[in-house]
């Protein structure tokens, strides 16, 4: 059960990360050029804990939590307007 959970952190830093990509590539704002890169750092520290949950779920899960803490964006320049939410989730931008 807790390797699921690892996993399913995995797949939301990863969508994450190719979200904050796709914007990057649409604006060539700096700060989403910062956030993919924490994210694909982040995405390595997950899968880390993926593997150690699988002997250790303690620890596992501790490494995948200290993984979503440094993934954490911080403030960003606005690019979405009058966007919905489903286009705001996909990283179409207004822009």
């Amino acid at each position: 059960m807790y390797e699921y959970i690892a996993m399913l952190a995995y797949v939301v830093v990863l969508f994450l990360t190719l979200r904050d990509i796709r914007i990057y590539k649409r604006t060539r704002i700096d700060s989403y050029r910062k956030g993919a890169i924490k994210g694909i750092f982040s995405s390595a520290l997950v899968m880390l804990g993926i593997v150690f949950s699988f002997h250790n779920p303690n620890l596992g899960l501790l490494i995948v939590l200290i993984a979503l803490f440094f993934n954490q964006k911080g403030p960003r320049e606005r690019v979405f307007k009058d966007a919905k939410a489903i286009d705001r989730l996909l990283g179409k931008t207004d822009v």
